[in-house]
């Protein structure tokens, strides 16, 4: 499993966890199974391999996050979800933007430029184009309002 397999994951369990209030440790736990993930993995390719110990870790560390910081995520997308009423803004892509702002903010080892990407090509297979373009604006808003002049460092 790669790194974007498990992002996409991240968002799924996200997305579950808005939807049914559920515990994000008990769905966590619930979803990785070894029998509800070998349904899963017969049902969509995304699943085909079980995250290993690395993986899994950063799929908890995304949810954690978005979970522990949801009101401030939620205030920095408002913030930047221009022309976009808060409750016009999907699910799917309100658990996409938390794990991108969380990638951006709090995971030194994800460039943005990546985090914001991925964001936008995983939004594509959930949402239509103007979502997606909406996904994509309130990301580089973000990026121009509040990352402004914090420079990546660049590859040694």
């Amino acid at each position: 499993m790669n790194r974007k397999t498990a992002r996409e994951i991240a968002v799924e369990l996200c997305f579950a966890a808005a939807a049914n209030g559920a515990d994000i440790d008990e769905l966590i736990d619930s979803f990785f199974s070894d029998e509800h993930y070998l349904t899963l993995a017969g049902e969509d390719e995304l699943f085909s391999a079980k995250p290993d110990e690395k993986q899994l870790a950063y799929i908890r560390t995304l949810t954690h996050l978005s979970r522990d910081k949801g009101e401030e995520l939620d205030d920095l997308i408002e913030r930047y979800a221009h022309g976009w009423k808060a409750e016009r803004i999907s699910r799917t892509a309100r658990a996409i933007l938390r794990i991108a702002l969380c990638e951006i903010l709090y995971m030194d080892e994800i460039p943005a430029a990546v985090a914001i990407n991925e964001a936008v090509e995983l939004d594509k297979g959930y949402d239509d184009a103007e979502t997606v373009a909406f996904v994509n604006g309130v990301l580089g808003g973000f990026m121009r309002g509040e990352m402004a002049g914090k420079a990546e460092p660049e590859d040694q």
